[in-house]
């Protein structure tokens, strides 16, 4: 009778202990960002988080010779931490780019890396919308 009782009551102390919340081992998952609306900055853009600048500090990078297209500065202008810079290339095709601060002036014949353009970027800094704009790391000044 007691070997009856004691398995019983080890089966009941088991029983409850494997019924009590476990905890979670699987790895959280990410929040799934909700899609950028026309005009606005995805996240990891410059002015794309809320709560503060995602790239502040952010030095510009070398473009290595030969790696990214050509053109000539038309326009630049810092703002917010920003160099943007108008350029045109051989055909005459003119684009707005955003970098972080650089020094470049207006003639000067630059190389810089393909990105995808961000369409109706508006910029807080300069109170203007750029139609067309790509985001890129840095640009290489030709000598």
């Amino acid at each position: 009778m007691k070997k009856t009782i004691l398995t019983l009551l080890a089966i009941t102390t088991f029983a409850l202990a494997g019924c009590q919340e476990k905890p979670k081992t699987e790895a959280p998952q990410k929040p799934v960002a909700a899609p950028a609306q026309q005009g606005q900055m995805p996240a990891g853009h410059p002015g794309g988080a809320p709560g503060g600048d995602p790239h502040a500090g952010m030095k510009s990078q070398d473009i290595p010779a030969g790696v990214g297209k050509k053109a000539k500065v038309t326009q630049t202008m810092n703002s917010g931490g920003y160099t943007y810079v108008e350029a045109a290339d051989e055909k005459g095709q003119k684009v707005w780019m955003a970098l972080p601060e650089t020094k470049v002036k207006v003639g000067d014949a630059i190389e810089y890396p393909d990105a995808p353009p961000m369409n109706n970027f508006q910029s807080k800094t300069l109170n203007r919308t750029f139609e067309k704009i790509l985001f890129i790391p840095g640009i290489r000044i030709a000598k």
